[in-house]
């Protein structure tokens, strides 16, 4: 209780709780003796896209027959084993993260591949850690009332290059920057030095994507490098996830990743869990499962699925997180899915401690419907899903969007069993049905 007091009186970003979080980052490195020093080390951060991208590295990377190991807001990996993220961290805390690093070392991993949000630079969750490949995918507007303004969360993105620029070298490492040549942002990340650098981007750079053919399974593409080219059968639609695979691609080129190993895993890559994740349970209309919980990742979802919905109708469900994230941005993803879906059904996401319905009116100002019509607001996520799959007909296409693979949800304070994917599965398997006033 006197804890969560003074959390209220001391702000998030206080130099005193910054100094706490240091104390203990310090701690953690110390404890678990530097664990970093033993691997080759590559962090990857931006708005979106983070998981993908270190997911697709890990993936190619072990296919060219290295031991790797790997943390994700979904999921981790050290060599064979790998296993869910429920801790609901993009980057583990001080002492979580050196110890999973421990762990890799000591299984003899060569690399270990880590998300990096904004929140870990500034809470020092990566102190100690010598990174040796740093990669952005995109920055787009998220977290603002936490680091303050726009400005500032960029600053705590570029912490992560800054600190590659000035950390010792390993022997025979270089230190390696991989930058987004199509991102509004990128001249702020080029300022930064390494030993080596390499841009990519669908429109320019040194590793860029070319005759481009979206399907809605996934995409066709030609990735050049320079003095090589090579066609490319990606299992994921939409073209900001090839963004993603150049990002990909660009770090392990880096790294003297054979080209066509890179490609050839490329193609065998699976479907990231709850990214564009596609429920296949005999059912009619296309259902599809995401972790889009931003304007901007929403738009990019719905706009696409708009697209491939042809003849049918698009229905979206979702909500906003609690817990002291973005007000600002839930109207703003009210009138994202306002502007892209036939219907729309405003859910829990994570409310943490936050009141429900107070989040489900703040995204729902971004709408311009009256309730009822195309529009529904639904607290219970189970009771949004079921009401979307009794609607939806064959040549329709279902858009879950918020929670992506997570197996909980943080709400009134408390913890409960939570996933998307799982539950439509279980209410396909009933006989569902459900009556429209005209």
């Amino acid at each position: 209780m006197v804890v969560k007091k003074l959390r209220k009186l001391v702000s998030n970003t206080h130099p005193l709780r910054l100094l706490y979080h240091k104390l203990f980052a310090v701690m953690g490195a110390i404890w678990y003796r530097f664990p970093s020093r033993k691997m080759t080390v590559i962090g990857v951060t931006g708005t979106n896209g983070k998981t993908t991208t270190v997911n697709l590295v890990a993936h190619i990377l072990e296919s060219a027959g290295h031991k790797v190991g790997m943390t994700s807001t979904i999921n981790f990996q050290i060599g064979d084993k790998k296993w869910s993220n429920k801790t609901k961290m993009t980057s583990l805390g001080r002492f979580g993260l050196q110890k999973m690093l421990r762990r890799m070392a000591n299984a003899g991993c060569e690399y270990a591949v880590i998300e990096v949000s904004s929140h870990a630079m500034t809470q020092s969750r990566v102190w100690g850690i010598n990174i040796d490949v740093g990669a952005f995918t995109n920055v787009t507007e998220d977290h603002i009332e936490y680091h303050g303004s726009k400005e500032k969360y960029l600053v705590a993105k570029g912490e992560l290059f800054k600190k590659i620029s000035s950390s010792k070298r390993k022997s025979g490492i270089p230190k390696l920057l991989v930058l987004n040549q199509g991102d509004p942002n990128f001249d702020y990340f080029d300022r930064f030095v390494a030993d080596r650098k390499l841009n990519y981007g669908i429109k320019a750079g040194t590793v860029r994507a070319s005759s481009i053919k979206l399907r809605p399974d996934g995409s066709d593409f030609v990735l050049n490098i320079p003095n090589q080219t090579r066609d490319v059968k990606f299992g994921l639609p939409g073209d900001f996830n090839i963004e993603n695979v150049l990002c990909a691609a660009s770090i392990c080129l880096g790294l003297n990743i054979d080209f066509e190993k890179i490609v050839n895993a490329l193609e065998s890559a699976k479907t990231v869990p709850g990214r564009y994740d596609h429920v296949n349970a005999g059912q009619d209309p296309s259902i599809v499962i995401d972790y889009a919980h931003a304007p901007d990742s929403l738009e990019k979802l719905l706009s696409m699925y708009r697209d491939l919905t042809l003849d049918g109708k698009l229905y979206a469900v979702f909500g906003a997180t609690g817990g002291g994230r973005d007000r600002k941005k839930r109207p703003k993803m009210g009138k994202v899915a306002d502007k892209y879906a036939d219907y729309v059904v405003v859910t829990n996401d994570d409310p943490y401690d936050d009141d429900e319905i107070s989040i489900i009116d703040d995204v729902s100002e971004g709408i311009d419907r009256k309730e009822g019509e195309g529009f529904w607001k639904i607290p219970d996520r189970r009771e949004a899903i079921r009401l979307v799959l009794a609607l939806a007909k064959k040549g329709d296409s279902v858009v879950i969007a918020g929670k992506g693979a997570e197996e909980v949800m943080k709400i009134r304070g408390g913890t409960i069993p939570w996933n998307d994917k799982a539950t439509v599965v279980e209410l396909l398997r009933r006989d569902i049905s459900v009556g429209l006033v005209e």
